[in-house]
């Protein structure tokens, strides 16, 4: 007798747990493509995840490339077969020709009071930060930067440089952008006489910044937001951003719902999220940019330390759709000499 219940015992308790597997294997996944460092050990990813699994009762993980670039090269490749409901990590650089693929559908957001340096008006894409490209450098080494753009250029015994690859990464593609806006038709110029300071290009921002922290070169394309991480992460204040008066090109990073997604209204519920003062609060010392939308709370001491650039300078997307391939090769070009 005894034995015959404590087999229905078992029998039970196999039951409960085969139910309670069931249950949690039947909460809709969120798959999410991003970049490393934002699903990385440091990045808003984590915490991202958690809270919003703690509203959606779903299951979100996250799908990596090493940049933006890198990020949208891969959606292309995979096309309408692919397994990301929601990006994260492309920009304004990205935005038109990402629009134009088809791949996305219209983000359904009330995107209102926003703190963008211009009002944003697109309805595929949400802006869930932004930042001001920069070269950054350690004035504990480097006494005296350049104190231009041009200064930067001109100077053949100018400090050595690390900088992102424009195919691969969205930083790379912004300084792309950065140049051409300064210099116009002259930019190819510009980076023939750059070139001989240039000491790698890399396919990504993590790899160049790693490079930089190393000392293999004076001097790194990053954000004037940059080192804030030095000084709220660290406590080091030496980690400065070259302030240029002919401007820096801003970054607006962006996220957005595909096409082809069987999660949409999921992918929307984060999509607001991502906007909400809850997620906002969290981006500015993880992700290390400033946020879409100002927490209530306002900005981290350590943002309040950088220096802020007197000019800002925004690419239009459209005209980056259409010039980028022209740019890239003009740029390739001007590298292989």
């Amino acid at each position: 007798m005894e034995d015959a219940m404590l087999r229905k015992l078992l029998a039970a308790l196999a039951l409960a747990t085969v139910a309670t597997t069931a249950s949690a294997d039947d909460k809709p996944v969120l798959t999410v493509y991003t970049y490393e460092s934002f699903s990385g050990e440091y990045g808003p990813g984590k915490p991202l995840q958690t809270a919003f699994e703690a509203k959606c009762n779903c299951k979100l993980t996250y799908v990596t490339a090493d940049d933006g670039g890198a990020l949208f090269a891969k959606l292309k490749l995979e096309g309408a077969s692919t397994k990301a409901d929601v990006v994260v990590g492309l920009d304004d650089n990205l935005m038109g020709e990402a629009e134009k693929s088809g791949l996305f559908a219209p983000h359904g957001v009330a995107a209102e009071k926003l703190s963008l340096p211009e009002p944003w008006t697109n309805k595929t894409f949400i802006p869930y930060d932004w930042g001001y490209f920069a070269f950054v450098y350690d004035s504990d080494k480097l006494k005296t930067p350049p104190a231009s753009l041009k200064d930067l250029v001109d100077d053949k015994n100018g400090p050595k440089l690390v900088i992102e690859d424009p195919r691969t990464s969205t930083p790379g593609l912004g300084l792309l952008a950065w140049m051409k806006a300064v210099y116009g038709d002259k930019a190819s110029d510009a980076w023939k006489s750059l070139k001989p300071r240039i000491v790698t290009v890399t396919s990504g921002w993590s790899e160049a910044y790693g490079l930089f922290l190393k000392g293999e070169a004076d001097m790194v394309l990053s954000y004037s937001t940059s080192p804030a991480y030095h000084i709220g992460a660290e406590k080091k204040t030496n980690y400065k951003a070259a302030m240029f008066p002919e401007g820096h090109q801003t970054q607006v990073e962006v996220a957005g719902v595909t096409a082809s997604s069987k999660q949409q209204e999921l992918g929307r519920q984060f999509l607001t999220f991502l906007i909400s003062d809850e997620a906002q609060s969290v981006l500015p010392e993880t992700n290390w940019m400033y946020p879409a939308r100002t927490p209530a709370a306002g900005l981290p001491e350590s943002f309040k330390a950088v220096a802020v650039p007197a000019k800002a300078l925004m690419a239009d997307p459209a005209k980056l759709a259409e010039n980028r391939k022209a740019w890239i090769d003009e740029w390739l070009a001007a590298m292989a000499k």
